[in-house]
């Protein structure tokens, strides 16, 4: 899901395909007044200088830290990996990227050439179309989730989904005739998979998939596990807050990951988490929402009522794949506090930080396996 408030865990400015610093000593990070990071230091060159060179040669070493960033799926999607050499890095960023680039073709509400859209044009007519692996995969995790969820997650919202957009573009409220031909076209029930022919079959006319609560999180996975094909196993993917963690970097625990308070969203962290073969995402309205009649709508609308949440909350999700974390991001968002709890405790791996805002002030509710550490003062 875009637009969210976890934060990565560099801060340095990147560019494509390019080495940002390599260092003799990596994974050492200078931290400003302000407390943010400014990337990989170089400091200690001058000691590993000094050394003899027999010294040298006896220590293994560390593979170098390489960042690079592009735009895709809407996005700014990060890749922060260790390597033993530039053309190991460039290689596996490149294949990587190329991954995602892939997936877009396949998963995309926005690109009417997709195989999702054409999928969704199929709606009402009667056939079943063959589909793809990814395809296959991230609507088959969906149905599972919406199944479980009662339809709180249900990746059919997408005539509700764009009703909303429009909204925000027009800062009106959208029509209730508009809202409830949107609303007879939604419902998980209507897409129906065979498992055998591998086909999907949209049940009736007019729906729209919109995989904006779980496509993203399985194209971190599946970036991290192109990195790993090529070698690269110490490796972080941000997809804007979906994240995926390999391998721990050198001599430290995990991949420090800054989440933003919920007042401050483009504000230093508030608290940090620490993962490694993990991922974590983090949904919201910090970014996408509009306000009407002094009433703020969120992005992510309720299927059931059709309607844009309107209390402000941000939702971290802890999953030992970003698919997971994604899709139960936005399930907790919808089910509230109490349901949402309950979804992640059932779920192997899976804790949870909610954040909200309330007539009483913001209130913080985690499960009990949620580990963060608070932010320095």
């Amino acid at each position: 899901m875009i637009g969210r408030t976890a934060t990565g865990e560099s801060t340095q400015g990147y560019l494509p395909r390019v080495v940002l610093r390599r260092c003799a000593i990596v994974g050492l990070l200078i931290t400003t007044g302000s407390g943010s990071s400014i990337g990989p230091a170089c400091v200690g060159l001058a000691i590993v200088a000094g050394r003899s060179q027999s010294a040298q040669a006896a220590e293994p070493q560390k593979p170098a830290r390489y960042e690079f960033a592009e735009v895709h799926m809407g996005a700014e999607i990060r890749l922060v990996l260790y390597s033993g050499d530039e053309a190991t890095a460039n290689r596996a960023a490149r294949a990587a990227y190329e991954k995602i680039a892939a997936l877009n073709k396949v998963l995309s509400d926005y690109d009417p050439q997709s195989e999702l859209s054409s999928l969704s044009e199929t709606a009402g007519s009667g056939r079943e179309l063959p589909i793809s692996d990814d395809l296959w995969i991230v609507l088959d995790r969906s149905q599972r989730l919406a199944a479980e969820t009662d339809g709180a997650f249900d990746v059919t919202v997408g005539p509700l989904v764009k009703a909303w957009r429009s909204a925000r573009r027009t800062k009106t409220f959208p029509s209730e005739e508009r809202l409830a031909k949107a609303r007879a076209a939604v419902g998980y029930r209507n897409v129906v998979l065979d498992r055998k022919t591998r086909t999907a079959k949209l049940l009736v006319p007019d729906m729209l998939l919109d995989l904006g609560g779980i496509g993203m999180g399985y194209a971190v996975d599946e970036a991290l596990r192109v990195l790993r094909e090529q070698g690269v196993s110490i490796a972080m993917v941000d997809a804007s807050g979906d994240i995926a963690c390999g391998d721990a970097p050198p001599d430290r625990d995990g991949w420090r990951i800054g989440i933003a308070p919920l007042s401050e969203s483009k504000g230093p962290p508030s608290r940090y988490v620490t993962l490694k073969n993990a991922a974590l995402t983090t949904s919201g309205d910090a970014f996408q929402f509009v306000e009407i009649g002094g009433k703020r709508y969120s992005h992510i609308v309720d299927p059931h009522t059709g309607l844009g949440l309107t209390t402000r909350m941000s939702v971290t999700v802890v999953a030992p794949d970003c698919t997971t974390a994604d899709s139960l991001a936005t399930a907790v968002s919808v089910l509230g506090p109490e349901r949402g709890i309950k979804l992640v405790f059932a779920t192997p791996g899976a804790s949870v930080l909610i954040v909200r805002s309330e007539a009483e002030g913001v209130r913080t509710i985690k499960s009990a396996n949620f580990v963060s550490e608070p932010a320095g003062p």
